[in-house]
């Protein structure tokens, strides 16, 4: 990890500003409820349902898209029981119940497949990092820092087999490793903002502003570890409970 920077600042993905507004409410002074949860987002085709590489030459209908999503789920359930490393095209096919031939009319190798998983969870998580509130110093704060970490939690798992794999970087090689990485630095750039966004307010009383930027990292790195634990079969912990405790942590970090 250290052979790589954060990204600066003309590199990062801007999300829309919601924070000037929901801060300069906070600044009052006056009570306010619980912010509600961000807008359910209007379904889309996932990104990997267009395939990979050869498959991204051309148009795909239904019927195409349809066996991507077969030869995907064979390839993610194939990554999660073997690993990237030996996990076979053969096994992924006989898993989708489709042939070598049709494989490669969609993906050029095992590692394009897993790239194409890829793309959703990067997608995802990319969303996560835009949603980040601003954290004020009420109750209606912490309960949308847990909303938000729950909400990490939720798409940490639907992704997490994918997300153990990109930790590697001497399995995945180094730009697709450099992707997660950017990501990364962009949902702890995000968490810096919501969490200090109320200082100067009412709100933002106790707000502890130093060091921002590495608490955040310390804190993302923790809610990432706990994730990892709790998408391994072997590992069992009471996942709601562990929401709370992160949360608060977090927030505590935060404040003096």
């Amino acid at each position: 990890m250290a052979r790589h920077q954060p990204p600066s600042a003309a590199d990062r993905t801007k999300s829309p500003d919601r924070r000037g507004a929901n801060a300069a409410t906070a600044a009052t002074g006056r009570p306010s409820s619980p912010p509600p949860p961000p807008p359910e987002r209007t379904p889309q085709i996932r990104p990997s349902l267009d395939g990979g590489l050869p498959a991204l030459q051309r148009e795909l209908g239904a019927h195409g898209r349809e066996t991507v999503r077969r030869l995907l789920e064979a390839g993610l359930a194939e990554f999660d029981e073997a690993g990237l490393q030996a996990a076979r095209v053969e096994d992924i096919v006989r898993r989708a119940s489709t042939s070598h031939g049709t494989f490669y009319l969609y993906f050029a190798n095992k590692d394009d497949l897993f790239r194409t998983l890829l793309r959703d969870a990067l997608v995802d998580m990319s969303n996560i990092a835009g949603d980040f509130p601003v954290v004020t110093s009420n109750e209606a704060g912490r309960t949308a820092l847990r909303r938000w970490v729950h909400s990490f939690s939720e798409t940490y798992a639907a992704h997490a087999t994918v997300i153990r794999i990109l930790s590697q970087a001497d399995v995945v090689g180094e730009n697709v490793f450099g992707d997660g990485l950017h990501l990364l630095f962009r949902v702890a750039e995000a968490m810096t903002q919501g969490m200090t966004a109320a200082g100067g307010g009412p709100a933002g009383d106790g707000l502890r502003t130093e060091h921002a930027e590495l608490t955040a990292v310390a804190c993302l790195m923790m809610l990432e570890r706990v994730n990892y634990l709790m998408s391994a079969a072997e590992v069992h912990l009471p996942k709601e409970e562990m929401v709370d405790r992160i949360a608060a942590i977090i927030y505590a970090a935060f404040r003096s």
